[in-house]
């Protein structure tokens, strides 16, 4: 029993160590534009795209880990007096972390987008209405020429 917890411990380190290589590439993207910058569609399209490929690949290993680690953890009294369990606790503490790192960051692009939104939006409304007010001093400033199409037609 002892040497399969021992095989499990080393399956599971080895899986641990691949999704926090994709978690530090998750890390890596970047979550905003330039700094004052709006993210351009184009932009976000390719960010989205690299995230899904990482988070794809996180997705599969965790679906391989999930077993592995409900058996692990319900021998974790056995597993405590193994060699390498406390660098394992280590790791899956490191990827937490990053995981927290990660939905940190995520809430605050989504919030930079939502604002992003929001100025497009302010600035499409303030255009449409400046353009309304041009029109109707145009008609005070420039009323059409009725009386010219009269003499027009008859001249």
């Amino acid at each position: 029993m002892r040497h399969e917890l021992e095989q499990a411990l080393v399956q599971y380190r080895a899986g641990l160590e691949a999704e926090l290589a994709l978690l530090h590439q998750l890390t890596a993207l970047p979550t905003t534009g330039p700094a004052g910058a709006a993210p351009t569609a184009g932009a976000v399209s390719a960010l989205a795209d690299d995230r899904d490929r990482v988070m794809a690949n996180l997705a599969s290993i965790e679906l391989d880990l999930r077993p592995m680690r409900e058996a692990l953890s319900a021998a974790r009294a056995l597993l405590a007096g193994l060699p390498g369990f406390e660098s394992v606790m280590d790791l899956h503490n490191q990827a937490r972390a990053l995981v927290a790192e990660i939905l940190s960051a995520d809430r605050h692009a989504l919030e930079a987008l939502e604002e992003a939104r929001r100025a497009r939006q302010f600035g499409a409304d303030d255009g449409s209405k400046g353009e309304a007010t041009l029109a109707a001093y145009r008609r005070v400033v420039a009323p059409p020429l009725e009386g010219a199409r009269i003499v027009d037609r008859r001249g």
